[in-house]
């Protein structure tokens, strides 16, 4: 059993102990646990339990949980809550901003045993007549109702990924042709997809019916004749929007002399002396007259990044020590690090306190001696306090050779609001980065609305940097947003947010959107080498 689904069957464990009222001490520890589990990568398999008991979060009886869970492949607590619940009193559990209690108290108080009843009961002006709730615990619950509805079948791209390319492998061994491909969304490498598409020139009657779907995502097989192959792959990949410009009407038009001659997608574009537009760029919006002039640029490769800044060591909430970190950041082959704890004011992520950073600060020299000449960089993610102000006085944020600016609490903010909180941060002389401008989570948060031109006209005034969080639920700036930063001169970072070792491989995910909004080496701030990136810093601080 994976960790992901350890955690979440503690997860589950810890809500349904919470929903029945049971001991809180005992829910803390099973929560505490399946939170731990679920920022990390670790391998729990083949554990014994006083291996398992020595992983921070995790003691003797979480220990025998996770046992009971990779030899069973359940848990009989679980099993006995869930058993004792209805299934929409679970599902329930799933609506951000009612807790366990609140559902329990929905369920016993109105009798209320489904989302869809819980919905109803919103539009009733039902949930004020209970003591905790008020019109605007209503009105949130109502939103987050729909916006949970919005998303269901929905899955983040780095969810389906392996799944999918595993898909295109199989039936080229199933069907002996090389003639697969992925196409549609998750050719583009969107970050949100719904239906995996797959391509295959095939004669026979091609099924899947026979391949485990865990992730139960819709499956879509498009089949053509082996002459036909990326005329259709051409046609499938591409949005609507795309394929409606002129250009492509006398392709679109499947003439069969055309396609019996074909023998790359690259031919298309040629024909129409078109600049060749990468399958990620197919989205319809400027990259056909782009590529008319000859305008689109080369796309960063996940191979020009050079470092790895905005990571999370057990200094904070982290999984991974400081060394640690450094260590695995160096035999990836990048060139320097930059740690980012959680400031002092981030309390539920042990944030740093001023004698914390001090001591981080003399460990990071220590390891710099030892791992010359990779190098750390003393960094910080400071939380924007909701006035804009940074979250330590000016003495301690001077110590820093960098400074990641983010917004982590009271994010119920209009967009003026919002907007006007993160100008202030951007002006603030010590802010090198501009961190996960919206605070979203993809799927599971929207983010408060912000100007994103005022916000990049003003990183462009004071010379902040905006980052790419590349962890795959946040992708954050939008890409949509990258040509205009471009435009403006505003350079990107594309940060990981690691919180444990294996979280930099989400670099990779990053990359991905970047180029989908054209984002070049030249314009990515930690493509600079470490003499490039060191310069800049001490040139900031001065």
């Amino acid at each position: 059993m994976l960790t992901e689904e350890i955690a979440q069957a503690l997860k589950r464990t810890a809500q349904l102990m919470e929903l029945y009222d049971e001991n809180p001490f005992k829910i803390k520890s099973v929560a505490n646990a399946a939170f731990k589990l679920n920022k990390t990568d670790i391998d729990l398999r083949g554990k014994t339990l006083q291996e398992l008991e020595k992983i921070d979060g995790i003691g003797k009886s979480i220990a025998a949980k996770i046992i009971e869970l990779q030899t069973t492949g359940t848990l009989k607590e679980l099993e006995d809550l869930t058993n004792k619940t209805p299934e929409g009193v679970i599902d329930m559990l799933g609506i951000k901003g009612i807790g366990p209690k609140k559902v329990g108290q929905l369920w016993r108080e109105l009798e209320i045993e489904s989302i869809g009843e819980l919905l109803y009961a919103c539009n009733e002006n039902r949930l004020i007549t209970l003591k905790g709730f008020g019109a605007k615990t209503q009105a949130e619950v109502k939103k987050q109702i729909e916006f949970h509805e919005s998303n269901r079948g929905k899955f983040h791209y780095a969810a389906v990924e392996k799944f999918a390319d595993n898909l295109v492998q199989i039936l080229k061994k199933k069907y002996n042709t090389e003639f697969v491909s992925l196409t549609g969304a998750i050719r583009r490498k969107c970050e949100i997809i719904e239906t995996i598409e797959l391509l295959i020139a095939s004669d026979k009657t091609v099924d899947i019916e026979d391949i485990e779907n865990r992730a139960n995502i819709k499956i879509e097989l498009i089949t053509c004749a082996e002459k036909e192959f990326y005329n259709k792959l051409f046609e499938t990949t591409a949005t609507e929007e795309h394929l409606r410009n002129a250009s492509f009407q006398p392709v679109l038009l499947q003439q069969t002399d055309y396609k019996s001659v074909l023998h790359a997608e690259s031919e298309i574009y040629k024909s129409l002396d078109l600049q060749y537009i990468e399958p990620e760029l197919r989205e319809g919006l400027n990259e056909v007259e782009l590529a008319k002039e000859n305008k689109i640029p080369k796309l960063i490769e996940v191979t020009d990044l050079k470092g790895i800044l905005h990571n999370h060591s057990t200094y904070s909430d982290g999984q991974n020590t400081l060394k640690e970190m450094a260590e695995y950041c160096k035999e990836l082959g990048y060139e320097y690090l930059g740690i980012c704890d959680h400031s002092q004011s981030a309390f539920y992520a042990q944030g740093l306190k001023p004698e914390r950073v001090l001591e981080q600060h003399t460990e990071i020299d220590e390891l710099n001696k030892k791992l010359f000449p990779f190098k750390i960089f003393k960094g910080i993610e400071s939380d924007i306090l909701n006035n804009g102000s940074l979250d330590y006085t000016d003495d301690i944020l001077k110590t820093f050779d960098f400074v990641v600016a983010s917004v982590h609490s009271n994010l119920k903010m209009n967009e003026e609001k919002a907007t006007e909180r993160l100008i202030k941060a951007i002006e603030n002389p010590y802010t090198t980065i501009l961190g996960h401008p919206t605070a979203r989570l993809l799927l599971s948060r929207p983010g408060y609305p912000i100007n994103h031109k005022k916000v990049i006209d003003a990183c462009a005034v004071n010379g902040v940097i905006i980052e790419l969080n590349a962890h795959p639920y946040r992708l954050d700036i939008d890409w949509r947003w990258i040509p205009y930063c471009l435009e403006k001169g505003v350079k990107i970072s594309i940060n990981p947010d690691a919180h444990e070792k294996q979280g930099y491989h989400d670099m990779y995910y990053g990359t991905c959107v970047a180029r989908k909004g054209m984002l070049t080496k030249e314009m990515c701030f930690n493509t600079m080498s470490l003499a490039e990136i060191t310069a800049y810093f001490e040139k900031r601080k001065k």
